[in-house]
Order: C-alpha cells, then structure tokens, then sequence
C-alpha cells in the first residue's frame, strides 16, 4: 500500500531528516522541479508534479530518505541539474524528488593523482572555475555544460563535446558513492581504490550504475580524473558546397590520427538553412554553402599547431573553404550558447513562432550516416505535414571517439509548445518511435547521449538490447523489489508484472 507524501508523519519524518528548510511542499518548488527543456503539452504539466521536494545536503540523509520511501513505498524521483531531454528527472507518479545540488562540496583534491572527489550536485562550470587556479580542468563538456551537474552526468552516461580527447562520462568518473533504493550506500568503481582507472577484480559495477536514469539509487560522491589546463585550442570551421564532399571530410579528419584531436562535428543543409533563416547568432555565409564541419584540438602549443595544420592540408584538399579564425574561434567558444533557450520556428506559411527546441540522438556508423540523414528527413517533413507545431531543424553528426568509427547523430526539432496539443504529441510520439527504428535498422543505437526512457523511443529499447533487456528487468526487481526509484522509466515496471 501506498503512503501519500504529503501525510503529516511523512513530512514529520523528512523534517526530522532534513531540517524543516529542506522539506519544500510549496506548487512553485514542485513545479520548478518538474521541468526539462523537453517540450510536453504545456495543459498536462500539472500530470508530472512531484508531492514534495526535498534538499539533502549528504550521502547519510540521501540514505535516510529512501529507507523511509522505501519502508513506505513512496516513489522517488532525483534530480540533478535537469538538463536532460529524455523525463529522467521528471516524476511520472508523484512522491517524493530528491534535488541534490545542496550535495556540491570539493571533499578531496589530489594534485599528485590529479584526482578530485566531489559532491554529485556540483557545478560543471564551477568546478572548473575552483581548478583554474590549479592549471587543471575536468574536461567533461556536454552542451548544458553551464548549468549540468557531475550526479546529473553519471545518470545520464553522459556525452562530452570533447570526447574524442579526453573521453566522456563513464571514462571522466573513475568511481563513485551510490545509494541504493534500500538505503545502502555502496561504492562503486575500478575495485575499491576511489583513485584507480583499471581492475580486473570482480563485477564491473560502475557502469551498471550510470545511465539508469535515477532507476537504480542516487550518486552522492563522486572521483574524477582531472587532466592539465589545455595551452591551446583551435576549432577550424570549414563551408562547403556539397553534402557529400563535407561527410566525406569528417570522415577523413576523424581518422587523420592526430593525437589533440577532440572532435569533429558536420552540418547538413537543412541545418545549415535553419541557421541562415532562423538563428540569430549565425554569421552568414552565401546560399552556396550547404554544409559545415567544425573540429576541436586541444593540448600544448605546439602539438596543436602541428595537428591543425595537418586538418587545414586534409580538409583543404577535400573541398573546403576555410572560415577564418574570427569566425572559428568565436563558433566554437558560443557552442554552449544555445542550449535551453528561448528560439523561433517557422509554420510552413513562413510566419515566425515561438519553438522550443528538441532533438532526438542516435549512435551512428560512419558508413551508415547518409541513408539515416535522409530518412530521418523524411519523418520530419512527414511531422510538418501534418501540423504547423513542428519544423525541421536540421541535423549534425559528432564523433563518438578519436577513430570516428560512430558518431552522436541528432536531428533538431522547433516545436511550437503552447500548441502541442494532445493530436499533435502523439504525432510526435509516433515519429520518436520512428527514428528510433531507423537508427536499429541501421545498426545503431537508439541513444548515444540523452537516453531512451521518454515515450516514443522507449518502445523500442527491448528490442535494441534483446535479452539483455530481461537482465534489466531482473537487476530492477532484485535491487528495488518495491519499485520506489523513478517508477515507470524504461519499460521497467514489466519487472513486476505490469503490462508492456
């Protein structure tokens, strides 16, 4: 049975947990807690509220919490930084939402090891800030890297923008504090050394216990491999006139083999069309140019002078014109910018809406990029065909590694928010499910970077993972038998008989 939130010895109880500061009941704290950049339904908002917030300032009364929800059968719902696209940190059932950026102390910085240990609801761009001084960065760079947080990282597996260099989440945390949905709080990593990047003792657990979107417990404490502050950058952004010739390119830079190498990203020419029409910062460039590739070196001065110049030769005798450094320089340094704000679309009659971003992301083979562009296309156009909510983006591919051999590939959706209605989200649902099965059918996967647990492409994990989905559903039921933690993701409530 089932214990309401918000009864009075619940609330008793949290306050004597938490301090009654920490215990939020109030619609504004809930509601503010509830969202992501996501678009939903802006009528059905209410439907995702949690019954309470509350404020854990440590891995102890994180524990506390779910033993209580536990005990009770509350359901609980973290949330990080909620930056994320894909209803991780967004309650479905009400309860209780655990916010752990009170979580955010530097408990150990290790300058031999070039190692720091950290509260979960640190700041990305504020732990960088406290390393400067040091000549140190924690090089994990997603696109909400101003306002992500480490717990946020580690439940998504997030992905960097740099991490064809320094690599991305699940390579960045070497081990970390997990409270399970009993309240056992375990540690987990490369053996039991906090500090140790390789071991061969014993279950790989760390990565069972990232990307499960808050399904599995709640990361607390984390250690991070740190790297020196980079001497030098260069992100070169190159035109072309053709598609073709730009993947062609990416390819040839992504496995030119040079050491700096952090990245390389394309622009198709829908992409390229929507920011020539729509995005106010774009530079603009002549209607001839119908895609873009930008790369990222980082290191010391030297090996990035020699590693850009190689780029600039491959990328010269591919097509290319370069476009300048002013305008690298400054691309590159705005590539956070845009993330969760405020942009404008157009209905197919060309007036100007107010369109709130989204996008779907899929791990792609190199060799299988073209059809998937191309067919993904078409599941949008179909979309604004069909309502004047929806207007096609365009799309990029990312390197997922130094080699290229995959690559985040993601298509950006303007949708009209304030009129997402209920016809029009199931059209939306519907063309999630859509590219999803693209990507399968192309042997990718559903997700390289948000995760698969939103409705859509949800649908179709279990048959990405085959039996490794029923291995899901077995860990779910062994480690949260009362199914509190973030009921409903993942088509995981099938672990308890609940239908598909």
């Amino acid at each position: 049975m089932t214990v309401t939130a918000l009864s009075d010895p619940v609330l008793g109880e949290l306050r004597q947990i938490l301090g009654d500061g920490h215990v939020l009941t109030g619609k504004a704290d809930r509601l503010n807690r509830a969202r992501v950049p996501a678009p939903f339904p802006v009528h059905r908002w209410a439907e995702r509220l949690p019954d309470l917030v509350v404020l854990p300032g440590s891995t102890e009364e994180v524990a506390e919490v779910l033993k209580l929800a536990n005990r009770l059968r509350i359901p609980v719902v973290p949330r990080d930084g909620g930056t994320g696209l894909t209803d991780g940190a967004v309650p479905l059932r009400g309860g209780i939402l655990v916010d752990v950026k009170r979580i955010n102390h530097i408990k150990d910085l290790d300058l031999d090891n070039r190692t720091c240990t950290v509260g979960t609801g640190i700041n990305a761009l504020k732990l960088n800030e406290r390393l400067a001084v040091h000549d140190l960065i924690y090089p994990d760079d997603p696109a909400s890297y101003p306002c992500s947080l480490v717990g946020g990282r580690i439940g998504t597996s997030g992905w960097s923008l740099i991490g064809s260099r320094y690599g991305h989440t699940r390579d960045l945390v070497l081990s970390f504090d997990h409270v399970l949905p009993s309240g056992q709080v375990i540690h987990v990593g490369d053996g039991i050394g906090r500090k140790i990047t390789k071991s061969s003792s014993g279950y790989q657990l760390k990565h069972l216990f990232m990307g499960h979107q808050g399904t599995l417990g709640i990361a607390t404490e984390a250690t991070l491999k740190l790297f020196p502050k980079p001497e030098a950058e260069f992100s070169p952004f190159w035109a072309f006139a053709d598609y073709a010739d730009a993947y062609r390119c990416v390819g040839l830079l992504a496995r030119a083999g040079v050491a700096t190498f952090a990245g390389a990203v394309l622009f198709d020419e829908w992409k390229v069309a929507y920011l020539r029409r729509d995005d106010e910062a774009y530079i603009p460039q002549p209607s001839s140019v119908k895609a873009l590739v930008c790369a990222a070196l980082y290191g010391y001065a030297d090996e990035v002078e020699a590693g850009g110049r190689r780029l600039m030769r491959i990328a010269r005798d591919a097509g290319a014109r370069y476009l300048g450094d002013e305008i690298s320089q400054g691309d590159w340094a705005a590539r956070h910018d845009r993330y969760a704000t405020p942009l404008h679309g157009r209905t197919k009659s060309g007036q100007v809406a107010p369109m709130s971003w989204h996008c779907e992301d899929a791990s792609i083979n190199y060799t299988n990029l073209p059809p998937v562009r191309l067919a993904w296309h078409e599941i949008a156009d179909r979309l604004r065909r069909e309502s004047d909510v929806f207007d096609d983006w365009g799309m990029f591919a990312y390197t997922n590694g130094a080699t290229g051999a995959d690559y985040l590939t993601e298509i950006d959706i303007g949708i009209w928010e304030q009129r997402l209605d209920d016809r029009a989200w199931a059209a939306w649902v519907r063309a999630k499910r859509d590219l999803a099965a693209v990507a399968l059918a192309h042997g990718g996967s559903i997700s390289a970077c948000h995760g698969s647990c939103r409705e859509g492409e949800v649908d179709l994990v279990p048959r990405e993972l085959g039996g490794g989905f029923e291995v899901m559903l077995q860990i779910k039921r062994a480690l949260d038998p009362n199914n509190i933690m973030n009921p409903g993701k993942y088509l995981l409530d099938q672990a308890y008989g609940a239908p598909s």
